[in-house]
C-alpha cells in the first residue's frame, strides 16, 4: 500500500521543520510541490535531494490522474505547500478529494503536522480562541461585502490571510463596515527577519502599517462581537 504524506513546511523560518517532516521528505519516492523552486531552496537548506513536482491550482487533471498512478504503482508522496501546512488555502484538498474518491486505490493518507499562520496568529492574538473561524483571502471582487458581514456578526474571533498589495484596502474597507470599536491583530512575516505584530483598533493599525512598507504576506485576527 502507497502512501501520502501531508507534510507541514516552514512560513518562513527554516528552523521550523519538524524532525518526523524532515525525515519523511528525505524518504519519500516524490514531493508534491506548489512551486518546485520555492521548495527547492528547503530541500537545499537540508540537503533532501527527493525528486519534486508541481502540484498547485492550476493543475490540470492529467497532472492529478499522474500523480494516481503513482500512487497505484506503490510509489510513497509527499505533498507540501511553498509554506505552512497543505489543504488550508491552497489545492492540497482537491487532490485527497479525489484520492479518496477512486475507490479501488488503496492509499494511507498520513498528516505530518507543522507550521501554519492560522495557528501562530491565533497564539499571539490574546483573543479567546476556544473558538474561531478562519475565513482564508477575502475575495478580490464579488461577495466581499458577504464576507465582511461573517466576520461583524461572527460571535468568535475571525481570521483570515491577506496580501501586501490589498492589505489596506481590506482594513479599511473593514473599519468602514464597523458600528463600534473592534480590536484587531495584524500579523506580518510571520516567524521571519522582520516579523511585526500590530494590535489595536483597526483605524490605528492602518495608521501604523501606512507609515512603513506594506511588504510581505498578513494575517489578520478580529475580536468577537461579543466582546
Amino acid at each position: 500500500m502507497s502512501t501520502l504524506y501531508i507534510v507541514g513546511t516552514p512560513i518562513g523560518n527554516r528552523e521550523d521543520l519538524m524532525f518526523r517532516a524532515l525525515r519523511v521528505l528525505s524518504e519519500v519516492d516524490l514531493i508534491l510541490c506548489e512551486d518546485t523552486r520555492v521548495t527547492k531552496k528547503l530541500l537545499d537548506y537540508y540537503e533532501i535531494k527527493a525528486p519534486t513536482l508541481s502540484y498547485h491550482h492550476h493543475s490540470k487533471l492529467q497532472k492529478i490522474d499522474y500523480i494516481i498512478n503513482l500512487l497505484k504503482q506503490g510509489k510513497n508522496l509527499a505533498l507540501v505547500s511553498d509554506a505552512g501546512t497543505p489543504g488550508i488555502s491552497d489545492p492540497g484538498n482537491k487532490l485527497i478529494n479525489k484520492i479518496t474518491e477512486t475507490g479501488s486505490l488503496q492509499v494511507k493518507i498520513i498528516p505530518i503536522p507543522g507550521p501554519s499562520a492560522v495557528t501562530a496568529a491565533a497564539s499571539i492574538s490574546g483573543f479567546p480562541m476556544e473558538k474561531f473561524l478562519f475565513l482564508g483571502f477575502p475575495p478580490t471582487k464579488r461577495k466581499r461585502k458577504k464576507f465582511f458581514e461573517k466576520i461583524i456578526d461572527s460571535k468568535y474571533p475571525v481570521i483570515f490571510y491577506e496580501s501586501p498589495y490589498r492589505i489596506i484596502k481590506t482594513l479599511k474597507e473593514l473599519s468602514s463596515f464597523f458600528i463600534g470599536e473592534r480590536r484587531v491583530v495584524v500579523c506580518r512575516e510571520l516567524t521571519k527577519k522582520f516579523e511585526t505584530v500590530y494590535r489595536g483598533k483597526i483605524e490605528e493599525v492602518i495608521g501604523e502599517i501606512e507609515k512603513g512598507k506594506v511588504k510581505g504576506e498578513f494575517v489578520v485576527v478580529v475580536n468577537a462581537n461579543s466582546r
